[in-house]
């Protein structure tokens, strides 16, 4: 791992357009040689878009691929540019809201697209935040990871065995807490909510902590901007009337809203992760192979 974070760092004083095709060309390697993730996004993709060709979901996998090695490649851009190339790189429609930040606690909502870490960037080079985080299992990777999320602002960053009490104290502090509301961490404080049309376990988080704190929930997206030229950071207008008094209405509402924003960049959503894997009860797991 040291060896890779080294030749990351080598690689981040490259030009942009040649590391990330760089990236794009390992991802299509890796497509061809991890055969479980390419099982487990072919799962997703048959679920999600069955309008789609067999032929169209491997094509759209093969991207997905080359494009979360390229957000791996460039990652290095992020732990060690300095903040002038990174303002250069990073375009940020409208602009970070931090007036809606200070006036009110603020989710920012972040789904899991695979450049989700310069939408982080994006905020953290404008004013502090709080998030939760895993702890990595190599050491070295770890620490790179959050030095390099927390270089231009202190980060709070809180363990998902926490709950979310340190999360809600932050945030009555000012800080904005970057949520990352869409994997499937099995049923609990989960329902079962259709994310294209297939029931998926779905936090209900953002709508429980959206109602303790009186929050306000600004979505985020973070997609790459064409020709490899930079990254493209949107902020959505504030969420009205939410989460309103049904927390599985509030959970179905988001779960439409990033089916929404997947479905204008597919080939950058996280379509590796078992989205799917907690099923109702006595349905089978659909990453079975059979």
């Amino acid at each position: 791992m040291k060896f890779l974070l080294g030749l990351m760092w080598l690689m981040h004083w490259l030009p942009l357009p040649l590391l990330g095709r760089v990236g794009t060309g390992v991802g299509s390697l890796l497509f061809m040689v991890l055969k479980t993730r390419r099982h487990i996004a072919l799962t997703n993709l048959r679920m999600c878009m069955p309008e789609l060709t067999e032929a169209q979901r491997v094509v759209l996998a093969r991207q997905h691929f080359q494009s979360y090695s390229r957000s791996v490649w460039e990652r290095g851009i992020l732990w060690w540019a300095p903040e002038a190339r990174l303002r250069r790189l990073i375009q940020v429609e409208p602009g970070v809201p931090l007036a809606q930040i200070a006036a009110s606690p603020t989710i920012l909502l972040c789904p899991h697209f695979v450049s989700l870490d310069v939408a982080g960037v994006a905020v953290m080079l404008e004013t502090s935040l709080c998030s939760m985080y895993v702890p990595q299992k190599n050491a070295a990777f770890d620490e790179v990871l959050r030095k390099g999320r927390s270089r231009f602002r202190p980060v709070q960053l809180f363990s998902r065995k926490e709950g979310v009490k340190p999360i809600i104290r932050a945030m009555r502090e000012h800080l904005p807490y970057f949520m990352l509301p869409d994997m499937d961490f099995g049923d609990k404080d989960a329902e079962f909510v259709p994310f294209f049309g297939i029931p998926a376990a779905t936090l209900t988080a953002p709508g429980r902590i959206a109602a303790a704190t009186g929050a306000q929930v600004i979505p985020v997206v973070a997609t790459f901007l064409p020709n490899y030229t930079g990254w493209k950071v949107r902020f959505y207008p504030a969420w009205e009337n939410y989460p309103g008094d049904d927390m599985v209405e509030s959970a179905r509402r988001m779960n439409a809203f990033i089916e929404e924003r997947v479905r204008e960049a597919p080939a950058e959503y996280f379509w590796t992760h078992k989205r799917f894997k907690t099923r109702p009860p006595g349905e089978p797991s659909p990453y079975l192979k059979k």
